[in-house]
């Protein structure tokens, strides 16, 4: 399937994967009950509102604050809609907004009301998340505006990106930057050169971020503005912070998931904050908002005079808002127009504010992440696409199984890899030992990969007797143990607690051998993978309760693979978990995934699993040849199991 016919394809899959997303979200709210709705982190309850103002635009911004379950994980996010709700008035329509502003205990709501249903200071208060419906709606016009597209730029360039059409590049003199590799120089001149599109394949490790940046730096010598785009909020941020660092004008849009310095500065409510103007529209919204607080003293029952008075205030009101929303729209145009880098997700870029902005440049970073259709959404507003990525590492998720099996796990970054002369791959990592690197190097990388000659060597210590140290990776094998795989009922994920204990044990092993010798003038990054949640939590759980562990001067966290993506630690171990008479490994056959875990570590990698359940699968079975090959092969018996 080819050209238009494949576009046409993909909008019936989207709405497939739609549709199977708001079923499993009924689902969800139908069959849990408030206490597992806060387990699963898609509920805050019971909350307080701590405060009520006018925010940006018309809106009334409620602050809401958890009274319990501090700091407990949550699935809410900026720019996802919410409703609040009352134990006491089922029959109300709830409050619904987008979250703003997000902490760990605390969320602003942005809402369109002029002031709250008296409902909000009877009974106990909660607030949901609710179904993400504008990502699929924003989705679809932009696949609408690609299918429609005839003789202009988005034609062409649909066309080229389809593999219609070839893509055309300049004869431009090459640049040499001194901060980059030979590789990395050639991905910036292929990018400076391209008049279409221009792919980044940026294996593990091997400065992706960096050479974009660099790129984008180039870029905008001889362009006013680019936009910037990644799937992921945390991708976004990173690459704010770099170009922020580099002396570079960027507008954050959206919601920030680090909060950092550089990106704080960036985000439009800072800079709107930040200009000259932002006292007088202060002082507008002090204004309006004492009008708004007197028209609401008239609550319930009035007279006739109370009630020309209450519409008076909200007159009044409602025409000094009017005077504030033209000053600030005054000034987050200013903040446009002078921002040399837009920097938000794809969805984020068919906001208002950017409905009338075209550019000439796109980058999108992340790109193999993230949904085809999704990626359309700022190329519609682009005259050439820039790709930054790596298809061998996470895939973009979806959740219907038809939809996926009928194609639309594959992303436009993986399709556009086929056309030929636009891809560089970087080919020096400068994350990892030679041997924690060669696996996936021969599995996903045709052998292209070279370790940097500051990494390749680079171990926990030298000295061969300190063997648990020395080694730069150890496959623990679990076979024969009767470290049997458990099935929560509950959550359907699976955990193998005494995999765990062994893994926690082989890591307070190290820690001592390696503290016995080492005083680190910096605290050592200690990195737990486990492909099930179950594990994770069962790890998190250890480990909280582990005095000896705390004894270390160690940093430790525990996440899932998706969890780790982008990041790197010092060591890193790996909990495969599955163990069974049947061989089945579930989605650990993922391999892509996988290739994710086994890159995150620096220094020592260390894997455990059951051979006789893992080596039915032709990747694992390599993975257990390629760990004896460099004799890192262990058993668990070795460790006293």
């Amino acid at each position: 399937m080819e050209g238009i016919e494949r576009l046409q394809h993909l909008v019936k899959l989207l709405k497939i994967e739609r549709d199977e997303d708001f079923a499993q979200y009924q689902q969800h709210f139908s069959r849990n009950n408030i206490n597992h709705r806060k387990e699963s982190g898609v509920t805050w309850y019971p909350i307080v509102i701590s405060n009520v103002e006018i925010g940006l635009g018309e809106y009334l911004a409620i602050d809401i604050e958890r009274t319990s379950n501090f700091n407990e994980a949550h699935q809410f996010s900026g720019g996802k809609q919410a409703a609040l709700f009352s134990n006491k008035h089922s029959d109300v329509e709830n409050i619904v907004g987008t979250v703003k502003v997000l902490g760990p205990n605390k969320i602003r709501l942005s809402t369109n009301l002029d002031e709250l249903p008296d409902w909000c200071e009877e009974g106990k208060l909660g607030i949901n998340i609710l179904f993400d419906e504008t990502s699929y709606r924003e989705m679809n016009i932009a696949m609408d505006k690609v299918l429609k597209a005839d003789k202009n730029r988005l034609a062409q360039l649909r066309d080229v990106l389809l593999g219609i059409k070839k893509p055309s590049f300049e004869k431009l003199t090459p640049i040499a930057l001194p901060r980059l590799n030979s590789s990395q120089n050639e991905a910036v001149n292929k990018i400076l050169s391209a008049k279409d599109i221009a792919i980044i394949h940026g294996p593990p490790g091997t400065g992706k971020t960096t050479t974009l940046v660099q790129a984008i730096r180039e870029t905008l010598k001889n362009e006013s503005q680019v936009l910037v785009c990644s799937s992921s909020n945390t991708a976004v941020d990173l690459l704010t912070e770099k170009l922020h660092r580099e002396g570079i004008s960027v507008l954050r849009l959206g919601n920030p998931a680090r909060i950092s310095e550089e990106v704080l500065i960036n985000t439009l409510d800072a800079k709107i904050a930040a200009h000259e103007s932002y006292k007088e529209l202060k002082s507008f919204r002090k204004t309006a908002e004492e009008y708004f607080r007197m028209a609401g003293k008239y609550k319930r029952v009035f007279n006739r005079d109370e009630r020309e008075q209450r519409q008076l205030y909200y007159q009044q009101a409602k025409q000094i808002m009017r005077e504030a929303n033209n000053l600030e729209d005054y000034i987050i145009q200013s903040q446009f127009d002078k921002a040399q880098v837009i920097a938000c997700t794809p969805v984020g870029s068919s906001g208002r504010m950017m409905r009338n902005r075209h550019f000439s440049t796109l980058f999108i970073d992340e790109a193999a992440q993230a949904l085809e259709p999704m990626c359309w959404i700022p190329i519609t507003r682009s005259d050439r696409v820039i790709f930054a990525g790596d298809h061998c590492q996470l895939p973009p998720t979806v959740k219907s199984k038809i939809a996926e099996a009928q194609g639309l796990k594959e992303t436009l970054f993986e399709h556009c890899m086929h056309i030929e002369h636009v891809s560089v791959m970087l080919n020096t990592q400068y994350r990892m030992h030679e041997h924690i690197m060669n696996f996936s190097n021969q599995k996903f990388y045709n052998a292209g990969l070279i370790a940097h000659e500051s990494v390749k060597n680079n171990a926990l210590s030298y000295n061969d007797d300190e063997f648990l140290l020395s080694t730069p990776v150890d496959f623990i094998d679990t076979a024969g143990c009767g470290f049997n795989e458990e099935l929560n009922l509950e959550s359907l994920s699976i955990s193998n607690p005494e995999e765990a204990q062994l893994l926690l044990k082989h890591l307070k092993l190290l820690l001592q051998q390696y503290f016995q010798n080492n005083v680190p003038d910096k605290k050592l990054t200690v990195g737990i993978i486990s492909p099930y949640k179950e594990q994770v939590q069962y790890l998190t759980q250890r480990v909280a309760e582990d005095e000896e562990l705390k004894a270390f001067p160690a940093h430790i966290a525990i996440k899932t693979i998706d969890g780790f993506q982008g990041q790197e630690r010092d060591i890193i171990y790996i909990s495969l978990v599955r163990s069974n008479d049947n061989r089945e490994i579930g989605f650990l056959s993922d391999i892509r995934r996988m290739n994710v875990a086994l890159t995150r570590a620096k220094k020592k990698l260390v894997v455990i699993g059951d051979s006789a359940t893992l080596a039915n699968h032709a990747f694992y079975k390599d993975f257990l040849d390629y760990a004896d090959s460099i004799n890192a092969y262990k058993t668990a018996w070795e460790f006293n199991y």
